[in-house]
């Protein structure tokens, strides 16, 4: 059976909307009616669903490219279907607005109403020098503005929150918290646009639909749904009518005091018109919901093959650019900590999933979830950590992954002349800037901050740092690296309602540790060694540290991390480090042949020890106190990495096998022999020099 929506009652769902249009253009709303009554089907009976022959099923595979050639026509009839979806283009908009120029002083008088109230404190604040004190005051009123202007002003203002380049701290941190908390949107207009977009009636698509919204953004509403002919319980996203007009509008004047700016604001180093014009672009593409869908299936296929990450399935023949049906997820908003620990999980698993998620979209594949916020991340009753909502995507070009990992070694390395040079490599500079003068605010700022581990920093801080760095220097922070920091940083402040101890760099520190050892990438090749080697000795501790790190990483492989070194070192461009490697072979075979004799000595009964070397301790051996314990502490450390590599989950003895072909290579025996002849060397000097200090005691004596 059908439930009817009134009339009367679609009147009063578009009140709200009536008023926030009044507010929004200043005109009234107009409600599309339809000559026959919409319905909301919230109890229908389900119909017979016919019985499959499974005794004449067609083998897996078949079935499977069956599937797949269904799921590819069903998008190409979605892609036809948005064919009209709208893009970004300023000189079309230029062309639209500039000829309706009492629509555009409307909008542009209620926008500089708003705002120019605010810039009137901003002035005041400066003229009596409380600038600085009343920062938090103006941006927690410029986040109720900008909620208050509407859509386009949420969307810019989400965006100004991930650019430490134009806002001080103050403002990144409340412009964060903005919500698309906005009225709805009548739903006989979402209905009528349901069946205009698909062609069909509601009553062939649906079993049942909600009669109001489940959720409602900036851009568009959603609703929850049963399909008719699949019985699947489904989430339809209607977009808002006439949405693309409402922003061409706001972005166009937008895009027009962004000229203003560049032409007269110092104090701004970006150019505003380009920020404008990406941020534009990305918005413009959320208005495809194809475009949507198609998002959200690559980046299932990236990402959701861990059994800890869920990606909803598209619905293509029910998605056009104004609809977008997708698998209903059933969960909890990962804020919500209370309903999550209720159904018998833990905050702190899901926020390490969504790290380790994020770190593989931002630093291995490089295409990454543009806006995780609170409301996008879904903790399901089976522990799986959902996303949602793909209109916004980014990616992460792959020079600028690599030298990210290569920014983190350099921190913990406290190299702040390297971390300077990286930002020509990361794009925040051109290449002709002078990094000289950034490298004492990075040294000052970092020799603080570091006084803790890397596992104990909090990321917040780093990043709050980082900004003021920024937004002193002409730093152009690109879009990519922006959203990075946003998305670790909601990870990190839904951790911390959970634990305020929690530290996203300590959940973040496997990921890097693995990508280090295992990467063969030249670029973190070098960045493994610059952070193994130092002053021309090999820094075991580190390699220890790394090896405890990365083997959290569900994803370590021993054969990934041995082989990738080797091969460097037997390269034909590995000279410098296989000299650096036959000097700490000769020492670590030193240690162990020499800790061998240590211990051999140290189970010689005492009266035998005085007689045999007269009770001269370990300069029987040629050796000093601090000299014994630092051979006896190298070989125990060596001794313990070992252990790590044999205590591994997937190490196999077999894995050397490879390994084993490298170093019969002639590089390899060549290699080798140069170790043999310095270790043998280096005993016979040691021997050399006991037999000395022995005939020089037996001459004292007879004198």
């Amino acid at each position: 059976m059908s439930i009817v929506v009134s009339h009367h009652s679609l009147w009063r769902s578009g009140d709200a909307i009536s008023r926030f249009n009044s507010s929004y253009h200043g005109t009234k709303p107009r409600l599309a009616r339809s000559k026959r009554p919409l319905a909301a089907l919230v109890e229908a009976r389900p119909t017979a669903v016919p019985a499959v022959n499974t005794a004449t099923s067609l083998p897996t595979q078949l079935v499977l490219a069956v599937d797949r050639t269904d799921d590819l026509q069903a998008e190409a009839r979605a892609m036809a279907r948005a064919s009209n979806a709208p893009f970004y283009n300023p000189e079309l908009l230029a062309k639209t607005y500039g000829s309706r120029p009492i629509e555009v002083l409307q909008r542009a008088l209620q926008i500089l109403v708003a705002l120019s109230s605010f810039g009137i404190k901003l002035w005041l604040d400066k003229n009596s020098g409380q600038l600085d004190q009343n920062k938090r005051r103006r941006a927690a009123e410029l986040r109720g503005i900008f909620t208050r202007l509407g859509p386009t002003f949420v969307k810019l203002g989400q965006g100004l929150s991930t650019r430490p380049d134009i806002c001080p701290p103050e403002y990144l941190e409340e412009l964060s918290q903005l919500q698309d908390d906005l009225p709805t949107f009548p739903d006989a207009e979402a209905f009528l646009c349901i069946e205009k977009e698909l062609s069909l009636s509601l009553d062939s698509i649906f079993l049942s639909l909600s009669p109001s919204p489940i959720a409602a953004a900036s851009l568009g509403q959603v609703y929850k749904a049963k399909l008719k002919q699949s019985g699947k319980v489904v989430a339809i996203k209607v977009q808002r009518p006439n949405i693309e007009e409402a922003i061409g509008l706001d972005f166009y004047l937008i895009r027009s005091l962004g000229f203003l700016i560049n032409k007269y604001v110092d104090i701004i180093s970006s150019d505003v018109v380009a920020l404008i014009d990406e941020f534009a672009r990305r918005v413009y593409q959320e208005l495809n919901y194809v475009q949507e869908g198609q998002n959200a299936r690559k980046f299932k296929k990236l990402y959701a093959d861990k059994e800890d990450v869920l990606v909803p399935d598209i619905f293509w023949d029910y998605t056009s650019g104004k609809v977008l049906t997708m698998e209903w997820v059933d969960g909890v908003k990962l804020n919500e900590q209370e309903a999550i620990e209720k159904q018998g999980l833990k905050v702190l698993d899901l926020v390490n999933t969504g790290i380790q998620c994020s770190l593989r979209q931002l630093l291995e594949y490089g295409y990454f979830h543009a806006d995780p916020h609170p409301g996008n991340l879904l903790a399901t009753p089976e522990g799986k950590l959902a996303f949602l909502d793909f209109g916004m995507m980014s990616e992460t070009p792959e020079e600028a992954r690599c030298a990210i990992i290569g920014h983190v070694v350099h921190m913990v390395n406290r190299d702040y002349e390297a971390m300077a040079r990286d930002y020509y490599a990361l794009d925040f500079l051109s290449p002709d800037t002078d990094v000289s003068p950034i490298v004492p605010v990075l040294r000052n700022f970092f020799d603080d901050t570091l006084n803790a581990t890397v596992s104990e920093l909090n990321f917040k801080t780093i990043v709050d740092g980082l900004g003021a760095v920024f937004y002193q220097y002409p730093f152009n922070v690109p879009a990519y690296y922006a959203l990075i920091l946003r998305s670790l940083t909601v990870l990190e402040g839904l951790a911390l309602y959970a634990d305020p101890n929690f530290k996203v760099l300590a959940a973040s520190y496997p990921y890097f540790a693995k990508r280090l050892l295992t990467d063969p990438n030249p670029y973190l090749r070098d960045a493994l060694i610059e952070l193994l080697f130092k002053d021309g000795k090999f820094r075991w501790s580190r390699l220890e540290n790394l090896l405890l790190q990365g083997r959290m990483d569900r994803d370590f492989s021993v054969k990934d991390a041995l082989q990738p070194v080797l091969k460097l070192l037997l390269g034909p461009d590995g000279e410098g480090l296989r000299v650096l490697a036959i000097k700490e072979a000769i020492r670590v075979t030193e240690a162990f042949v020499l800790g061998t004799v240590n211990d051999t000595y140290n189970s010689i009964p005492d009266f035998m020890r005085t007689l045999l070397f007269r009770d001269n301790g370990p300069r029987a051996l040629g050796m000093s106190n601090e000299e014994k314990e630092s051979m006896v502490e190298l070989r125990d450390q060596v001794l313990r990495i070992w252990r790590l590599l044999q205590s591994s989950e997937n190490f196999d003895p077999t894995l050397l096998q490879p390994i084993v072909q490298v170093l019969q290579q002639p590089e390899a025996r060549s290699f080798g022999g140069r170790i043999f002849s310095g270790i043998t060397q280096r005993l016979a000097a040691r021997m050399l020099q006991q037999v000395l200090r022995a005939s020089t005691t037996v001459s004292a004596s007879t004198v």
